[in-house]
């Protein structure tokens, strides 16, 4: 990660500010994109552009030239931003389905397709999206949260598919992250067995790393110890 610079977006969540710290302690520039405000200034070796809607194709694209702007190039865009709603069909409404194909595959979509010109002028540019265990089976509750990330996972190849030999795409699909959130609303939960954030922050920097070129189009089970 030494010298390599990385735009993270949901990087003020719980999972993006493992991995920008991790990538930080390795000598990465991290360009943090966030919907919430940003919370510290700016330096050379990192940037926070906060308040930024990646469900916006123009927010997305503006936030993202600004990061390569600021580190003069971009070397791995990795897509954290996203949500989650536990809903059963007969129980919900359309605005879920919709809010989730938002929140989960349009801000990946937006960031994507802003960054991958810089990316591709990197001469090692990297793709990493978060997709999702549960998305390749939903359960009941999980429709509108798996069939958005089910749209990531193809997403995830049709780019690689496209921008093979110039940027490598690729998905990590974790189980239940253990989080405070996710602590809290599954209180009864044997937390040993889910997947650390570290843990995942590993499995999404190797992708980002030199050392993944021969890695694209690939969908990764991160299931933790289930």
């Amino acid at each position: 990660m030494n010298g390599k610079v990385l735009v993270i977006t949901g990087a003020l969540g719980a999972l993006g500010k493992v991995v920008a710290e991790t990538a930080e302690a390795r000598g990465a520039c991290v360009a943090g994109i966030d919907h919430a405000p940003s919370q510290s200034a700016a330096t050379t070796d990192r940037i926070e552009l906060g308040s930024v809607d990646l469900t916006d194709a123009a927010q997305a694209k503006k936030a993202i030239d600004a990061a390569a702007a600021h580190f003069g190039r971009l070397d791995a865009l990795i897509n954290i931003a996203g949500g989650f709603v536990f809903e059963t069909v007969g129980d919900g409404t359309d605005k879920s389905w919709q809010r989730m194909h938002a929140m989960n595959v349009m801000t990946a979509l937006n960031a994507s397709h802003a960054a991958l010109p810089h990316l591709a002028k990197s001469g090692n540019g990297r793709i990493v999206n978060i997709g999702a265990m549960g998305a390749l089976q939903a359960g009941a509750g999980m429709g509108p949260y798996a069939a958005s990330k089910a749209g990531v996972h193809r997403l995830t190849e049709a780019m690689a598919a496209e921008w093979k030999g110039k940027v490598t795409v690729n998905a990590v699909l974790p189980s239940t992250i253990d989080t405070a959130a996710n602590r809290g609303s599954m209180p009864r939960a044997d937390f040993a067995k889910w997947v650390r954030p570290l843990e995942l922050a590993e499995v999404i920097l190797f992708l980002a790393s030199d050392a993944a070129s021969a890695v694209t189009g690939a969908l990764i089970p991160v299931a933790g110890r289930v």
